[in-house]
C-alpha cells in the first residue's frame, strides 16, 4: 500500500458525479487518481442519504454465499482491502453466525460449504467456545460458525475517499441539487444546480455519472431516461449498550432482523425490508421496531432490556424493479446502465451494490467512463491509501 501520491498527468476531461454518498465519494477518488477533473453534487450533506443511515457492517460475504457466490466473493475481497485502505475507520473483530432452531442447525453445513466455495474462511466452533468469545449471546443456540465480518464508520470511510479526491483537485458541492440536465444532440453539456442560497448555477461537463442510489431513477428522469432501481427501505434500532465485539448474525437465509452490529458503545439490530416508490422522508414503523427488538432478543437475550438510542430507516437502491413485498429476491450485486441506447451517449447510472464493495463499484464505473471518453487509464485505488477523513476539511475546493 502506498501512502504518497506520485505526480500524475491531468486529463482535459471533466466528469460530474451526481450523488455524494459512499459510491460517489469512491468514484471521485478513483477518477481523480486517473487524472480527470471531478465535480461532485449532493443535494444534502455528504453521506446524508442511504450511506449515512446503514449499520456499518463490513460483510465477509458469508450472508450471501448460499444465494449469490459472486457478490459473496467480492465482499470477501473488498473487506480485506478496506482494512488496509482505511484502517482508522474499520473495526475488524469478526462475526459469529448462530443457529437457533433445528432447521437452522440443518442449514449450517450448506452454509459453510457455500462460504468455502466463495473463498470465505467460515469455521464451526463449539457453543462453549462461542460463549467464551461472546458471553451474552443466546446460550441455547444449537450451532455456531465464525466468519471474518467486521464494522466500519459509515461516514469516515467515504470521507477518506472524498479527502483524497479533494486533495487532487476534485470539487465537492454539498447542498447543491441537480435540477436540470441540458443536452445538445445526444450529449449532456451542462448541469443546472440549485445552490444553498436558492439560486441556479450551470456547470459544464464532458461526462455525467448518476450515483444517486435510491434516488437514481429521479436523477435519470432529468435526462428523460430510465434506470431499473427499486428503493427498498429498511429499519434499524440502536440500543445503549455494546453487548458484543463481534457481529452476531442468524444462521439462516437472509431475512429481517438477523444481524446485530456493534458500533462504539451501541448495538444495532437490522434490518427490515420493504419496497417503496419514494425514498424521501422514510420513518420506522412501530411494528418494525417491536419486531426488531424481539428478533434481537433471540440472538442476545439482554438486548431489549437496554434503553433505545435511536430508530431510523433508509432505502437500499436495489438493482431491478417490478417487485412487491420486501424485494429480497433482488440481487445485492450492482450494475452500470449505459444510456446510449436511450439517446444520451455521455451518461451512465451506477445502481445496486453494497457499502462493503463501494470501492469495487467505483472502479468498474471509472473503467467504463474512461473507455467511453477514449482515455487509457487504470485504477489505483487498490494500492494507494487515501488520506484521513479529517483531511477533507483541510483541503479547499
Amino acid at each position: 500500500m502506498k501512502n504518497n501520491l506520485p505526480s500524475r498527468k491531468k486529463l482535459n476531461k471533466t466528469i460530474a458525479i451526481i450523488g455524494g454518498g459512499g459510491t460517489g465519494c469512491a468514484l471521485a477518488w478513483d477518477l481523480s487518481l486517473r487524472g480527470f477533473s471531478v465535480l461532485v453534487f449532493e443535494k444534502g450533506e455528504l453521506t446524508s442519504g442511504t450511506t449515512g443511515r446503514h449499520h456499518g457492517q463490513i460483510h465477509s460475504g458469508a450472508r450471501y454465499a448460499v444465494g449469490d457466490k459472486n457478490i459473496a466473493r467480492e465482499c470477501m475481497e473488498e473487506s480485506i482491502l478496506l482494512r488496509k485502505l482505511v484502517p482508522e475507520a474499520v473495526e475488524f473483530n469478526g462475526g459469529i453466525f448462530l443457529a437457533l432452531t433445528d432447521e437452522e442447525a440443518d442449514y449450517t453445513d450448506t452454509f459453510i460449504e457455500a462460504c468455502h466455495e466463495a473463498g470465505i474462511p467460515a469455521q464451526e466452533i463449539s457453543i462453549e467456545k462461542a460463549l467464551q468469545f461472546e458471553p451474552l449471546i443466546n446460550p441455547h443456540c444449537k450451532r455456531c460458525v465464525t466468519v471474518p465480518d467486521g464494522t466500519f464508520d459509515a461516514f469516515r470511510v467515504p470521507l477518506s475517499f472524498a479527502a483524497g479526491a479533494r486533495m487532487l483537485g476534485a470539487a465537492f458541492y454539498s447542498f447543491h441539487e441537480v435540477v436540470q440536465l441540458d443536452t445538445v444532440g445526444n450529449k449532456i453539456i451542462s448541469l443546472i444546480v440549485t445552490t444553498p442560497e436558492g439560486k441556479q448555477q450551470s456547470f459544464a461537463a464532458d461526462f455525467v455519472i448518476n450515483a444517486g442510489g435510491a434516488w437514481a431513477k429521479q436523477i435519470a428522469a432529468l435526462a428523460k431516461v430510465h434506470v431499473p432501481v427499486t428503493p427498498a427501505p429498511g429499519t434499524m434500532v440502536a440500543v445503549k449498550n455494546r453487548f458484543t465485539d463481534k457481529v452476531i448474525s442468524r444462521l439462516a437465509p437472509p431475512g429481517d432482523g438477523d444481524i446485530i452490529v456493534p458500533q462504539r458503545e451501541l448495538s444495532i439490530i437490522g434490518s427490515t425490508q420493504r419496497v417503496t416508490d419514494n425514498p424521501e422522508g422514510l420513518l420506522p414503523l412501530p411494528e418494525e421496531i417491536s419486531f426488531l427488538l424481539k428478533r434481537a432478543t433471540e440472538l442476545i437475550p439482554a438486548f431489549s432490556n437496554a434503553p433505545i438510542h435511536a430508530a431510523w430507516s433508509a432505502a437500499r437502491p436495489l438493482a431491478g424493479e417490478g417487485l412487491t413485498g420486501s424485494g429480497r429476491s433482488l440481487s445485492r450485486d450492482f450494475m452500470i446502465v449505459d444510456h446510449s441506447d436511450a439517446g444520451i451517449t455521455n451518461f451512465i447510472s451506477l445502481i445496486g451494490g453494497k457499502a462493503t464493495i463501494l470501492r469495487a463499484m467505483a472502479e468498474k464505473a471509472a473503467d467504463y467512463a474512461s473507455e467511453k471518453l477514449g482515455e487509457q487509464t487504470y485504477c489505483e485505488t487498490r494500492t494507494i491509501v487515501p488520506p484521513s477523513w479529517r483531511n477533507y476539511y483541510t483541503y479547499k475546493d
